[in-house]
């Protein structure tokens, strides 16, 4: 696929880069418990590895070298490490979206322990294994141990999500943002300041930016024009030049997060003149747009000069 884009005008810049350019290395990562099973029916586990990032597995016994494995390793990860109770893995890359690693760890005692080792999940609570405690006792200490430290963590980040949910309600940013969203621009302090339609083999994407006193806004409308697969939206950033790896806040509405073939749906983005302070000032930013498998498809670049006093 190709990568469109527009001059540069005195306000912003509107590009569109589809599958060329992969996500930001921002993804989540995890540290998690895999309480293992004998039954002859228990799936094969999956261990999520990136791009030079370690995944250290640790069992409860020592590992044996000579009978642990990871078929097909050689121009896909460094050598594998296994020592002790341990063995980590790191690959020189990140794997493909269908490729699968098989993985066989030997205890000290015998017990085998199949994995398969894959690129990070695509969907929206997706991650990247930093360690995995690996059980098979699933009443020892360690293992309950372990497994309550998961609980504990996902009660915290259950807490989080709620209390952010709490904020967006009284959020005036998200308000503007639903409004857009909904097509009642009217209702809103946002003026219209550049519109672009762009077109590629699947997507027909129409970018739509605002200007606001205080506040900066941009509307994508996305129509899926493939025959064959539903597009999914994963991930919205929005950084500066300055900071790439770091998201500056914003508020966001969608209309869907999946368009199946034929199917429009809007996206509604909303940032306030904090976002955009820097200790120079105001700065541009880069609004992206990430579908499921990863891969930005709209890039938006947001004047500062959008902002209105």
């Amino acid at each position: 696929m190709r990568a469109l884009s527009f001059f540069r005008s005195a306000l912003v810049l509107l590009l569109l880069t589809s599958v060329a350019v992969a996500r930001e290395p921002d993804a989540k990562t995890e540290i998690r418990t895999l309480l293992m099973s004998d039954h002859p029916d228990q799936a094969t586990s999956n261990i999520y590895v990136s791009g030079q990032v370690s995944t250290v597995l640790r069992f409860e016994q020592e590992c044996d070298p000579a009978r642990t494995r990871l078929l097909g390793w050689e121009g896909k990860f460094e050598p594998p490490l296994v020592g002790g109770k341990k063995v980590v893995l790191e690959p020189l890359r990140d794997l493909g979206e269908d490729e699968r690693v098989p993985l066989l760890v030997t205890l000290a005692d015998g017990t085998e322990f199949a994995f398969l080792v894959r690129p990070p999940r695509r969907e929206t609570w997706g991650w990247t294994d930093l360690q995995v405690n690996v059980f098979k006792d699933h009443e020892s200490y360690n293992a309950v141990l372990s497994a309550l430290n998961d609980s504990r963590k996902r009660e915290l980040e259950l807490r989080e999500e709620l209390e952010r949910l709490k904020k967006e309600e009284n959020s005036v940013d998200h308000a503007f943002a639903t409004l857009l969203v909904n097509g009642q621009v009217e209702k809103t302090p946002f003026r219209s300041e550049q519109a672009a339609m762009l077109k590629d083999g699947d997507m027909d994407i129409m970018v739509e930016v605002f200007s606001g006193p205080g506040k900066a806004a941009a509307l994508i409308r996305l129509t899926n024009t493939y025959n064959d697969e539903p597009w999914r939206f994963m991930q919205a950033r929005l950084t500066s030049d300055s900071t790439p790896q770091t998201t500056r806040p914003f508020a966001l509405r969608m209309e869907r997060a999946e368009l199946v073939p034929g199917q429009s749906g809007r996206i509604a983005v909303v940032a306030d003149k904090s976002a955009f302070m820097s200790k120079e000032g105001l700065v541009d930013l880069a609004l992206e747009i990430y579908r499921e498998d990863g891969n930005r498809q709209v890039l938006v670049n947001l004047d500062h000069s959008l902002i209105r006093k």
